[in-house]
Protein backbone atom coordinates (compact mmCIF):
# COMPACT_ATOMS: atom_id res chain seq x y z
CA UNK A 1 0.00 0.00 0.00
CA UNK A 2 0.99 3.65 -0.05
CA UNK A 3 -0.20 7.08 0.95
CA UNK A 4 -1.28 9.98 -1.29
CA UNK A 5 -0.55 8.36 -4.67
CA UNK A 6 -1.29 4.99 -6.26
CA UNK A 7 -2.17 3.87 -9.77
CA UNK A 8 -5.91 4.40 -9.19
CA UNK A 9 -5.61 8.16 -8.55
CA UNK A 10 -6.64 10.32 -11.51
CA UNK A 11 -4.03 13.04 -11.98
CA UNK A 12 -4.13 16.46 -13.67
CA UNK A 13 -1.00 18.45 -14.57
CA UNK A 14 -1.45 22.23 -14.53
CA UNK A 15 1.13 23.80 -16.84
CA UNK A 16 1.62 20.60 -18.82
CA UNK A 17 2.60 22.42 -22.02
CA UNK A 18 5.62 24.14 -20.43
CA UNK A 19 9.13 22.72 -20.46
CA UNK A 20 8.93 21.28 -16.93
CA UNK A 21 5.33 20.17 -17.38
CA UNK A 22 6.17 18.20 -20.51
CA UNK A 23 9.28 16.59 -19.01
CA UNK A 24 7.55 15.59 -15.78
CA UNK A 25 4.44 14.37 -17.59
CA UNK A 26 6.72 11.89 -19.34
CA UNK A 27 8.28 10.83 -16.02
CA UNK A 28 4.93 10.38 -14.32
CA UNK A 29 3.29 8.46 -17.16
CA UNK A 30 6.31 6.23 -17.72
CA UNK A 31 6.40 5.41 -14.00
CA UNK A 32 2.76 4.37 -14.09
CA UNK A 33 0.93 7.43 -12.76
CA UNK A 34 -2.62 7.69 -14.09
CA UNK A 35 -2.28 11.13 -15.72
CA UNK A 36 -5.65 11.75 -17.36
CA UNK A 37 -5.54 15.45 -18.22
CA UNK A 38 -3.46 18.59 -18.52
CA UNK A 39 -4.41 22.23 -18.22
CA UNK A 40 -2.89 25.37 -19.78
CA UNK A 41 -5.07 28.41 -20.59
CA UNK A 42 -5.18 28.95 -24.33
CA UNK A 43 -3.76 25.50 -25.14
CA UNK A 44 -6.99 23.53 -25.00
CA UNK A 45 -7.25 20.84 -27.65
CA UNK A 46 -3.54 20.05 -27.69
CA UNK A 47 -1.98 16.82 -26.44
CA UNK A 48 1.21 16.20 -24.44
CA UNK A 49 2.59 12.65 -24.09
CA UNK A 50 -0.84 11.40 -25.14
CA UNK A 51 -2.57 13.47 -22.43
CA UNK A 52 -5.40 15.80 -23.54
CA UNK A 53 -4.95 19.47 -22.65
CA UNK A 54 -7.81 21.72 -21.48
CA UNK A 55 -8.08 25.48 -20.99
CA UNK A 56 -9.40 25.32 -17.42
CA UNK A 57 -9.35 22.89 -14.52
CA UNK A 58 -13.17 22.86 -14.39
CA UNK A 59 -13.27 21.88 -18.07
CA UNK A 60 -10.76 19.08 -17.43
CA UNK A 61 -12.68 17.77 -14.39
CA UNK A 62 -15.94 17.60 -16.33
CA UNK A 63 -14.39 16.16 -19.50
CA UNK A 64 -12.51 13.28 -17.87
CA UNK A 65 -15.11 12.49 -15.22
CA UNK A 66 -13.22 13.69 -12.17
CA UNK A 67 -9.71 14.54 -10.92
CA UNK A 68 -8.20 13.30 -7.65
CA UNK A 69 -4.86 15.15 -7.69
CA UNK A 70 -3.44 18.18 -9.47
CA UNK A 71 0.32 18.69 -9.90
CA UNK A 72 1.23 22.33 -10.52
CA UNK A 73 4.16 23.21 -12.82
CA UNK A 74 3.78 26.94 -13.46
CA UNK A 75 5.71 30.10 -12.47
CA UNK A 76 5.56 30.96 -8.77
CA UNK A 77 3.59 34.16 -9.32
CA UNK A 78 0.67 32.22 -10.82
CA UNK A 79 0.64 29.33 -8.33
CA UNK A 80 -1.99 30.88 -6.07
CA UNK A 81 -4.46 31.41 -8.91
CA UNK A 82 -3.85 27.89 -10.26
CA UNK A 83 -4.23 26.27 -6.83
CA UNK A 84 -7.40 28.18 -6.01
CA UNK A 85 -8.82 27.26 -9.42
CA UNK A 86 -8.16 23.56 -8.76
CA UNK A 87 -9.63 23.69 -5.26
CA UNK A 88 -12.71 25.53 -6.56
CA UNK A 89 -13.16 22.81 -9.22
CA UNK A 90 -13.30 20.14 -6.51
CA UNK A 91 -9.77 18.73 -6.65
CA UNK A 92 -8.96 17.47 -3.15
CA UNK A 93 -5.18 17.11 -3.32
CA UNK A 94 -2.53 19.34 -4.89
CA UNK A 95 1.23 19.14 -5.34
CA UNK A 96 2.74 22.63 -5.62
CA UNK A 97 6.16 22.10 -7.20
CA UNK A 98 7.44 25.68 -7.82
CA UNK A 99 9.73 27.45 -5.37
CA UNK A 100 9.67 31.17 -4.50
CA UNK A 101 5.89 31.16 -4.00
CA UNK A 102 5.11 34.20 -1.83
CA UNK A 103 4.36 33.28 1.78
CA UNK A 104 1.04 35.14 1.79
CA UNK A 105 -0.02 33.23 -1.35
CA UNK A 106 0.77 29.91 0.35
CA UNK A 107 -1.25 31.00 3.39
CA UNK A 108 -4.25 31.89 1.20
CA UNK A 109 -4.03 28.51 -0.52
CA UNK A 110 -3.93 26.82 2.90
CA UNK A 111 -7.03 28.73 4.07
CA UNK A 112 -8.96 27.85 0.91
CA UNK A 113 -7.95 24.19 1.20
CA UNK A 114 -9.12 24.07 4.81
CA UNK A 115 -12.55 25.39 3.85
CA UNK A 116 -12.88 22.95 0.91
CA UNK A 117 -11.55 19.91 2.78
CA UNK A 118 -8.56 19.71 0.45
CA UNK A 119 -4.85 19.10 1.15
CA UNK A 120 -1.62 19.97 -0.62
CA UNK A 121 2.11 19.28 -0.54
CA UNK A 122 4.53 22.16 -1.03
CA UNK A 123 5.26 24.74 -2.24
CA UNK A 124 8.88 24.09 -3.26
CA UNK A 125 8.51 20.31 -3.36
CA UNK A 126 9.90 17.56 -5.57
CA UNK A 127 6.67 15.72 -4.87
CA UNK A 128 5.59 12.25 -3.78
CA UNK A 129 6.53 8.77 -5.00
CA UNK A 130 5.20 5.32 -4.18
CA UNK A 131 7.18 2.39 -5.68
CA UNK A 132 5.75 -0.86 -6.99
CA UNK A 133 3.35 -2.05 -9.66
CA UNK A 134 0.45 -0.07 -8.18
CA UNK A 135 2.47 3.02 -7.30
CA UNK A 136 2.96 6.37 -8.95
CA UNK A 137 4.92 9.59 -8.83
CA UNK A 138 3.70 13.16 -8.46
CA UNK A 139 6.25 15.81 -9.40
CA UNK A 140 9.84 15.03 -10.27
CA UNK A 141 11.32 12.56 -7.74
CA UNK A 142 13.75 10.21 -9.48
CA UNK A 143 14.25 12.43 -12.51
CA UNK A 144 13.51 9.59 -14.95
CA UNK A 145 11.13 6.67 -14.62
CA UNK A 146 13.96 4.22 -15.28
CA UNK A 147 16.18 5.53 -12.47
CA UNK A 148 13.21 5.87 -10.12
CA UNK A 149 12.29 2.20 -10.63
CA UNK A 150 15.89 1.14 -10.12
CA UNK A 151 16.45 3.15 -6.96
CA UNK A 152 13.14 2.70 -5.15
CA UNK A 153 11.66 -0.74 -4.49
CA UNK A 154 8.35 -1.46 -2.73
CA UNK A 155 8.56 -2.12 0.99
CA UNK A 156 7.51 -0.92 4.41
CA UNK A 157 9.48 2.26 5.17
CA UNK A 158 7.93 5.68 4.65
CA UNK A 159 10.23 8.65 4.04
CA UNK A 160 9.43 12.25 5.00
CA UNK A 161 12.00 14.86 4.02
CA UNK A 162 12.39 18.63 4.16
CA UNK A 163 15.03 18.50 1.41
CA UNK A 164 14.21 17.57 -2.17
CA UNK A 165 17.61 16.13 -3.05
CA UNK A 166 17.84 14.25 0.21
CA UNK A 167 14.41 12.69 -0.36
CA UNK A 168 15.88 10.80 -3.30
CA UNK A 169 19.17 10.22 -1.46
CA UNK A 170 17.37 8.68 1.51
CA UNK A 171 15.47 6.32 -0.78
CA UNK A 172 18.55 5.46 -2.83
CA UNK A 173 20.81 4.67 0.13
CA UNK A 174 18.09 2.68 1.90
CA UNK A 175 17.73 0.73 -1.34
CA UNK A 176 21.44 -0.08 -1.21
CA UNK A 177 20.66 -1.86 2.07
CA UNK A 178 17.81 -3.76 0.33
CA UNK A 179 15.23 -1.71 2.21
CA UNK A 180 11.97 -1.20 0.33
CA UNK A 181 9.75 1.86 0.63
CA UNK A 182 6.03 2.52 0.90
CA UNK A 183 6.04 6.23 -0.04
CA UNK A 184 8.56 9.07 -0.26
CA UNK A 185 7.21 12.53 0.57
CA UNK A 186 9.10 15.81 0.18
CA UNK A 187 7.02 18.21 2.27
CA UNK A 188 8.80 21.23 0.78
CA UNK A 189 11.47 23.66 1.84
CA UNK A 190 9.43 26.81 2.44
CA UNK A 191 8.28 28.25 5.75
CA UNK A 192 4.55 28.11 4.89
CA UNK A 193 3.56 24.60 3.81
CA UNK A 194 0.55 22.40 3.28
CA UNK A 195 1.26 18.93 4.70
CA UNK A 196 4.13 18.99 7.17
CA UNK A 197 6.14 16.26 8.85
CA UNK A 198 3.60 15.65 11.69
CA UNK A 199 0.63 15.33 9.31
CA UNK A 200 2.46 12.99 6.95
CA UNK A 201 3.64 10.89 9.90
CA UNK A 202 0.01 10.45 10.98
CA UNK A 203 -0.85 9.32 7.44
CA UNK A 204 1.94 6.73 7.62
CA UNK A 205 0.68 5.69 11.06
CA UNK A 206 -2.72 4.90 9.47
CA UNK A 207 -1.18 3.04 6.53
CA UNK A 208 -1.12 -0.70 7.36
CA UNK A 209 1.78 -1.40 5.03
CA UNK A 210 4.13 1.26 6.42
CA UNK A 211 5.98 -0.28 9.37
CA UNK A 212 8.64 2.39 10.05
CA UNK A 213 9.21 6.07 9.24
CA UNK A 214 12.48 7.74 8.19
CA UNK A 215 12.81 11.51 8.65
CA UNK A 216 15.28 13.90 7.02
CA UNK A 217 14.79 17.02 9.13
CA UNK A 218 16.46 20.40 9.33
CA UNK A 219 16.90 23.30 11.68
CA UNK A 220 14.15 25.89 11.77
CA UNK A 221 10.46 25.64 12.51
CA UNK A 222 8.90 23.12 14.85
CA UNK A 223 7.90 20.22 12.62
CA UNK A 224 10.31 17.75 14.20
CA UNK A 225 9.38 18.79 17.75
CA UNK A 226 5.68 18.35 16.91
CA UNK A 227 6.44 14.88 15.62
CA UNK A 228 8.18 14.15 18.93
CA UNK A 229 5.01 15.20 20.73
CA UNK A 230 2.93 12.81 18.60
CA UNK A 231 5.32 9.99 19.52
CA UNK A 232 5.09 10.90 23.21
CA UNK A 233 1.29 10.91 22.96
CA UNK A 234 1.33 7.45 21.27
CA UNK A 235 -0.36 8.92 18.21
CA UNK A 236 2.66 7.78 16.19
CA UNK A 237 3.66 4.33 17.40
CA UNK A 238 5.72 3.06 14.50
CA UNK A 239 9.54 3.22 14.77
CA UNK A 240 10.98 6.58 13.70
CA UNK A 241 14.57 6.94 12.48
CA UNK A 242 15.75 10.52 11.92
CA UNK A 243 18.64 12.69 10.80
CA UNK A 244 18.56 16.45 11.45
CA UNK A 245 20.70 18.66 9.20
CA UNK A 246 22.30 21.93 10.24
CA UNK A 247 24.21 20.96 13.37
CA UNK A 248 26.68 23.83 12.99
CA UNK A 249 24.14 26.56 12.25
CA UNK A 250 23.86 29.55 14.63
CA UNK A 251 20.97 31.93 15.30
CA UNK A 252 19.89 33.75 12.15
CA UNK A 253 21.50 31.17 9.88
CA UNK A 254 19.46 29.89 6.97
CA UNK A 255 20.25 26.27 6.15
CA UNK A 256 19.64 25.99 2.41
CA UNK A 257 15.84 26.34 2.56
CA UNK A 258 13.62 29.29 3.40
CA UNK A 259 11.99 27.32 6.21
CA UNK A 260 15.30 26.24 7.74
CA UNK A 261 16.31 29.20 9.87
CA UNK A 262 17.01 29.43 13.59
CA UNK A 263 15.26 32.29 15.38
CA UNK A 264 16.24 32.77 19.02
CA UNK A 265 15.97 29.39 20.75
CA UNK A 266 13.42 28.04 18.28
CA UNK A 267 14.25 25.40 15.73
CA UNK A 268 17.74 24.52 16.92
CA UNK A 269 19.48 21.31 15.95
CA UNK A 270 20.09 20.35 19.57
CA UNK A 271 16.47 20.99 20.52
CA UNK A 272 15.12 18.82 17.73
CA UNK A 273 17.52 15.96 18.42
CA UNK A 274 16.76 16.09 22.15
CA UNK A 275 12.98 16.11 21.63
CA UNK A 276 13.02 13.17 19.23
CA UNK A 277 15.41 11.07 21.30
CA UNK A 278 13.43 11.68 24.50
CA UNK A 279 10.29 10.58 22.63
CA UNK A 280 11.97 7.29 21.70
CA UNK A 281 13.02 7.95 18.10
CA UNK A 282 16.40 6.77 16.77
CA UNK A 283 18.39 9.88 15.80
CA UNK A 284 21.71 9.49 13.95
CA UNK A 285 24.49 12.07 14.06
CA UNK A 286 25.51 11.83 10.39
CA UNK A 287 23.49 11.16 7.27
CA UNK A 288 25.77 8.25 6.35
CA UNK A 289 24.57 6.39 9.46
CA UNK A 290 20.89 6.58 8.47
CA UNK A 291 20.68 3.47 6.21
CA UNK A 292 22.36 1.13 8.71
CA UNK A 293 20.35 2.54 11.60
CA UNK A 294 17.15 1.93 9.63
CA UNK A 295 18.23 -1.61 8.82
CA UNK A 296 18.99 -2.25 12.50
CA UNK A 297 15.55 -0.98 13.55
CA UNK A 298 13.79 -3.13 10.94
CA UNK A 299 15.71 -6.24 11.97
CA UNK A 300 15.07 -5.58 15.67
CA UNK A 301 11.34 -5.21 15.03
CA UNK A 302 11.16 -8.17 12.59
CA UNK A 303 9.97 -5.89 9.78
CA UNK A 304 10.48 -7.37 6.27
CA UNK A 305 12.91 -5.40 4.12
CA UNK A 306 11.04 -5.70 0.85
CA UNK A 307 7.55 -6.32 -0.50
CA UNK A 308 6.27 -7.27 -3.92
CA UNK A 309 3.36 -5.44 -5.54
CA UNK A 310 2.45 -3.99 -2.16
CA UNK A 311 2.26 -7.31 -0.34
CA UNK A 312 4.88 -8.73 1.95
CA UNK A 313 7.03 -11.39 0.36
CA UNK A 314 6.75 -14.56 2.39
CA UNK A 315 9.93 -15.77 4.02
CA UNK A 316 11.46 -18.63 2.04
CA UNK A 317 11.00 -22.19 3.23
CA UNK A 318 14.04 -22.90 5.44
CA UNK A 319 14.53 -26.25 3.68
CA UNK A 320 14.46 -24.83 0.13
CA UNK A 321 16.69 -22.08 -1.16
CA UNK A 322 15.41 -19.61 -3.72
CA UNK A 323 16.93 -17.52 -6.51
CA UNK A 324 15.65 -14.41 -8.26
CA UNK A 325 18.20 -14.56 -11.11
CA UNK A 326 17.10 -17.18 -13.63
CA UNK A 327 14.09 -19.49 -13.87
CA UNK A 328 14.38 -22.79 -15.72
CA UNK A 329 11.32 -24.69 -16.99
CA UNK A 330 10.98 -27.36 -19.66
CA UNK A 331 11.77 -25.67 -22.99
CA UNK A 332 12.01 -22.25 -21.32
CA UNK A 333 14.76 -20.12 -19.78
CA UNK A 334 13.85 -16.79 -18.14
CA UNK A 335 16.50 -14.31 -16.97
CA UNK A 336 15.03 -11.87 -14.45
CA UNK A 337 11.63 -12.79 -15.88
CA UNK A 338 12.54 -12.28 -19.54
CA UNK A 339 12.46 -15.20 -21.99
CA UNK A 340 16.11 -15.60 -23.03
CA UNK A 341 15.10 -16.57 -26.57
CA UNK A 342 13.22 -13.29 -26.82
CA UNK A 343 16.25 -11.34 -25.58
CA UNK A 344 18.57 -12.99 -28.09
CA UNK A 345 19.14 -10.74 -31.08
CA UNK A 346 17.16 -7.91 -29.48
CA UNK A 347 19.36 -6.72 -26.62
CA UNK A 348 23.12 -6.18 -26.52
CA UNK A 349 25.48 -8.04 -24.23
CA UNK A 350 25.84 -4.88 -22.14
CA UNK A 351 22.08 -4.71 -21.69
CA UNK A 352 22.00 -8.39 -20.71
CA UNK A 353 24.80 -7.89 -18.16
CA UNK A 354 22.93 -4.90 -16.71
CA UNK A 355 19.72 -6.95 -16.55
CA UNK A 356 21.20 -9.94 -14.76
CA UNK A 357 23.06 -7.76 -12.23
CA UNK A 358 20.40 -5.09 -11.60
CA UNK A 359 17.19 -6.97 -12.32
CA UNK A 360 15.83 -4.54 -14.93
CA UNK A 361 16.55 -3.94 -18.62
CA UNK A 362 18.23 -0.61 -19.34
CA UNK A 363 17.41 1.59 -22.30
CA UNK A 364 19.21 0.92 -25.57
CA UNK A 365 21.35 4.01 -24.93
CA UNK A 366 22.40 2.83 -21.49
CA UNK A 367 23.01 -0.63 -23.00
CA UNK A 368 25.34 0.95 -25.54
CA UNK A 369 27.13 2.67 -22.67
CA UNK A 370 27.42 -0.66 -20.85
CA UNK A 371 28.88 -2.21 -24.00
CA UNK A 372 31.44 0.59 -24.19
CA UNK A 373 32.48 0.11 -20.55
CA UNK A 374 32.97 -3.60 -21.10
CA UNK A 375 35.00 -2.95 -24.26
CA UNK A 376 37.10 -0.34 -22.42
CA UNK A 377 38.25 -2.99 -19.94
CA UNK A 378 38.64 -5.95 -22.30
CA UNK A 379 42.47 -5.85 -22.15
CA UNK A 380 45.42 -3.61 -21.29
CA UNK A 381 48.32 -5.59 -22.61
CA UNK A 382 50.49 -8.29 -21.05
CA UNK A 383 51.73 -6.28 -18.07
CA UNK A 384 48.67 -6.30 -15.73
CA UNK A 385 48.84 -8.99 -13.00
CA UNK A 386 45.85 -10.89 -14.37
CA UNK A 387 47.45 -11.33 -17.82
CA UNK A 388 50.82 -12.28 -16.33
CA UNK A 389 49.20 -14.78 -13.96
CA UNK A 390 47.13 -16.36 -16.72
CA UNK A 391 50.09 -16.66 -19.08
CA UNK A 392 52.39 -18.01 -16.35
CA UNK A 393 49.93 -20.77 -15.45
CA UNK A 394 49.29 -21.51 -19.13
CA UNK A 395 53.03 -21.95 -19.69
CA UNK A 396 52.97 -24.89 -17.26
CA UNK A 397 50.59 -26.81 -19.52
CA UNK A 398 47.49 -26.03 -17.45
CA UNK A 399 44.09 -26.05 -19.11
CA UNK A 400 42.43 -22.95 -20.53
CA UNK A 401 39.97 -22.82 -17.65
CA UNK A 402 42.68 -23.15 -14.99
CA UNK A 403 44.82 -20.49 -16.67
CA UNK A 404 41.97 -18.01 -17.05
CA UNK A 405 40.90 -18.75 -13.46
CA UNK A 406 44.40 -17.82 -12.29
CA UNK A 407 44.06 -14.50 -14.07
CA UNK A 408 40.67 -13.83 -12.54
CA UNK A 409 41.95 -14.72 -9.06
CA UNK A 410 44.54 -11.95 -9.38
CA UNK A 411 41.82 -9.31 -9.85
CA UNK A 412 41.54 -7.87 -6.37
CA UNK A 413 41.88 -4.63 -4.43
CA UNK A 414 45.00 -3.39 -6.23
CA UNK A 415 44.12 -4.70 -9.70
CA UNK A 416 40.58 -3.90 -10.77
CA UNK A 417 39.61 -2.53 -7.36
CA UNK A 418 40.40 1.07 -8.28
CA UNK A 419 36.98 1.40 -9.94
CA UNK A 420 35.08 0.91 -6.69
CA UNK A 421 37.69 2.83 -4.68
CA UNK A 422 37.30 5.82 -7.02
CA UNK A 423 33.51 5.61 -6.66
CA UNK A 424 33.84 5.65 -2.86
CA UNK A 425 36.00 8.80 -3.03
CA UNK A 426 33.40 10.47 -5.25
CA UNK A 427 30.65 9.56 -2.80
CA UNK A 428 32.66 11.17 -0.01
CA UNK A 429 32.86 14.35 -2.06
CA UNK A 430 29.10 14.30 -2.70
CA UNK A 431 28.16 13.58 0.91
CA UNK A 432 30.50 16.25 2.27
CA UNK A 433 29.07 18.83 -0.15
CA UNK A 434 25.51 17.89 0.80
CA UNK A 435 26.03 17.95 4.54
CA UNK A 436 28.29 21.01 4.51
CA UNK A 437 26.17 22.85 1.94
CA UNK A 438 29.26 23.68 -0.11
CA UNK A 439 30.19 23.26 -3.76
CA UNK A 440 31.60 20.00 -5.09
CA UNK A 441 34.89 21.77 -5.83
CA UNK A 442 35.27 22.87 -2.21
CA UNK A 443 34.33 19.41 -0.99
CA UNK A 444 36.72 17.76 -3.47
CA UNK A 445 39.60 19.92 -2.26
CA UNK A 446 38.91 18.98 1.36
CA UNK A 447 38.81 15.28 0.50
CA UNK A 448 42.03 15.52 -1.52
CA UNK A 449 43.73 17.35 1.35
CA UNK A 450 42.69 14.56 3.72
CA UNK A 451 44.05 11.89 1.38
CA UNK A 452 47.31 13.78 0.95
CA UNK A 453 47.73 14.19 4.72
CA UNK A 454 47.09 10.46 5.18
CA UNK A 455 49.64 9.65 2.47
CA UNK A 456 47.10 7.87 0.30
CA UNK A 457 46.94 7.92 -3.50
CA UNK A 458 43.58 8.95 -4.94
CA UNK A 459 42.33 6.07 -7.14
CA UNK A 460 40.97 6.76 -10.59
CA UNK A 461 43.32 9.65 -11.40
CA UNK A 462 46.70 9.53 -13.13
CA UNK A 463 48.16 6.56 -15.02
CA UNK A 464 51.53 4.86 -15.41
CA UNK A 465 51.30 4.91 -19.21
CA UNK A 466 48.71 7.47 -20.24
CA UNK A 467 48.96 11.21 -19.65
CA UNK A 468 45.49 11.42 -21.19
CA UNK A 469 43.66 8.09 -20.98
CA UNK A 470 41.96 7.71 -24.40
CA UNK A 471 39.07 5.73 -22.92
CA UNK A 472 37.92 8.36 -20.44
CA UNK A 473 36.66 11.07 -22.80
CA UNK A 474 34.88 8.50 -24.97
CA UNK A 475 33.05 7.00 -22.00
CA UNK A 476 31.86 10.42 -20.82
CA UNK A 477 30.71 11.29 -24.33
CA UNK A 478 28.67 8.09 -24.50
CA UNK A 479 27.29 8.75 -21.02
CA UNK A 480 26.09 12.15 -22.21
CA UNK A 481 24.45 10.56 -25.26
CA UNK A 482 22.67 8.10 -22.95
CA UNK A 483 21.40 10.89 -20.70
CA UNK A 484 23.48 9.62 -17.79
CA UNK A 485 24.42 12.65 -15.74
CA UNK A 486 24.42 13.70 -12.13
CA UNK A 487 26.40 14.13 -8.96
CA UNK A 488 28.89 11.28 -9.42
CA UNK A 489 30.02 12.57 -12.80
CA UNK A 490 30.12 16.11 -11.43
CA UNK A 491 32.18 14.97 -8.44
CA UNK A 492 34.65 13.16 -10.71
CA UNK A 493 35.21 16.30 -12.76
CA UNK A 494 35.49 18.38 -9.58
CA UNK A 495 38.32 16.15 -8.33
CA UNK A 496 40.06 16.43 -11.70
CA UNK A 497 39.76 20.24 -11.58
CA UNK A 498 41.22 20.42 -8.08
CA UNK A 499 44.22 18.35 -9.16
CA UNK A 500 44.76 20.76 -12.06
CA UNK A 501 44.50 23.83 -9.80
CA UNK A 502 46.99 22.35 -7.36
CA UNK A 503 49.60 22.15 -10.11
CA UNK A 504 49.74 18.35 -9.93
CA UNK A 505 47.76 17.51 -13.06
CA UNK A 506 46.33 14.01 -12.65
CA UNK A 507 43.71 13.52 -15.34
CA UNK A 508 40.98 10.98 -14.77
CA UNK A 509 41.79 7.48 -15.99
CA UNK A 510 39.40 4.78 -17.12
CA UNK A 511 38.92 3.50 -13.55
CA UNK A 512 37.71 6.92 -12.43
CA UNK A 513 35.37 7.21 -15.40
CA UNK A 514 33.97 3.72 -14.78
CA UNK A 515 33.51 4.40 -11.07
CA UNK A 516 31.60 7.62 -11.75
CA UNK A 517 29.37 6.23 -14.50
CA UNK A 518 28.60 2.92 -12.78
CA UNK A 519 27.71 4.77 -9.57
CA UNK A 520 25.45 7.13 -11.49
CA UNK A 521 23.74 4.09 -13.02
CA UNK A 522 23.06 2.77 -9.53
CA UNK A 523 25.75 0.11 -9.17
CA UNK A 524 26.95 0.13 -5.53
CA UNK A 525 30.63 0.48 -4.78
CA UNK A 526 30.64 -1.52 -1.57
CA UNK A 527 29.49 -5.01 -2.57
CA UNK A 528 32.06 -6.12 -5.17
CA UNK A 529 29.84 -5.76 -8.23
CA UNK A 530 32.16 -3.21 -9.85
CA UNK A 531 35.05 -5.65 -9.55
CA UNK A 532 32.73 -8.28 -10.99
CA UNK A 533 32.03 -6.11 -14.02
CA UNK A 534 35.76 -5.68 -14.52
CA UNK A 535 36.14 -9.47 -14.45
CA UNK A 536 33.34 -9.91 -17.00
CA UNK A 537 35.05 -7.44 -19.29
CA UNK A 538 38.57 -8.83 -18.87
CA UNK A 539 37.80 -12.54 -19.48
CA UNK A 540 38.01 -12.34 -23.32
CA UNK A 541 41.41 -10.67 -23.01
CA UNK A 542 42.62 -13.36 -20.63
CA UNK A 543 41.40 -16.10 -23.01
CA UNK A 544 43.32 -14.43 -25.85
CA UNK A 545 46.51 -14.22 -23.76
CA UNK A 546 46.24 -17.87 -22.67
CA UNK A 547 45.64 -19.10 -26.20
CA UNK A 548 48.57 -17.06 -27.49
CA UNK A 549 50.82 -18.41 -24.72
CA UNK A 550 49.87 -21.98 -25.57
CA UNK A 551 50.28 -21.64 -29.33
CA UNK A 552 53.24 -19.27 -29.72
CA UNK A 553 55.46 -19.64 -26.67
CA UNK A 554 57.66 -22.37 -25.23
CA UNK A 555 56.52 -24.11 -22.04
CA UNK A 556 57.79 -23.03 -18.62
CA UNK A 557 59.39 -19.87 -19.96
CA UNK A 558 60.40 -16.94 -17.77
CA UNK A 559 57.85 -14.23 -18.58
CA UNK A 560 59.19 -10.70 -18.32
CA UNK A 561 56.37 -8.23 -17.57
CA UNK A 562 58.02 -5.35 -19.46
CA UNK A 563 60.60 -6.56 -21.98
CA UNK A 564 58.25 -7.64 -24.72
CA UNK A 565 57.17 -6.19 -28.03
CA UNK A 566 53.98 -6.07 -30.10
CA UNK A 567 53.82 -7.78 -33.51
CA UNK A 568 50.07 -7.75 -34.23
CA UNK A 569 48.14 -5.76 -36.85
CA UNK A 570 49.07 -2.12 -37.38
CA UNK A 571 46.77 0.81 -36.70
CA UNK A 572 43.30 0.13 -38.11
CA UNK A 573 40.09 2.18 -38.19
CA UNK A 574 36.45 1.17 -38.18
CA UNK A 575 34.54 1.66 -41.44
Amino acid sequence: MSIIIDSSKRVLIQGITGREGRARAKLMRNFGTNVVAGCTPGKGGESVEGVPVFNTVDEAVKSVDGIDISVVFIPAAQVKAAALEAISAGVKFLVLVPDRVPVWDAMEIYAAAQVAGAKFVGPNTLGVLSPGLNGGVLGMIGGRAESARQWFKPGHVGIISRSGGMTSSCGYYLGQKSIGLSTLVHVGGDSALGLRIPEVALMFESDPDTKAIVIFGEIGGSQEEQLAELIQQKKVTKPVIAYIGGAAAKEGTRFSHAGAIIEGNRGTHAGKVKALREAGATVVTSFGELPQATLDVLMTNNIPLMSEAGSTVAAPNPNVWTTAVTQIKPNEVRVRGYDIADLMGKVSFGQAVYLILRGELPTAEVGRLMDAMLVASIDHGATPPSALAARTVASTGATLSASVAAGIMSINQHHGGAIADAAIIMKRVIDRAEVGRCTLDVSAQEVLDEEKTAGRRVPGFGHRYHSNDPRTARLFALAKEAGVEGLYLDAAHAIERRFAVSGKRLPMNVDGALGAILSQLGFPADNGVMNGLFMIARVPGLVAHVMEEKTRMTPMRRIDPVAHSYDGPGSRKLD
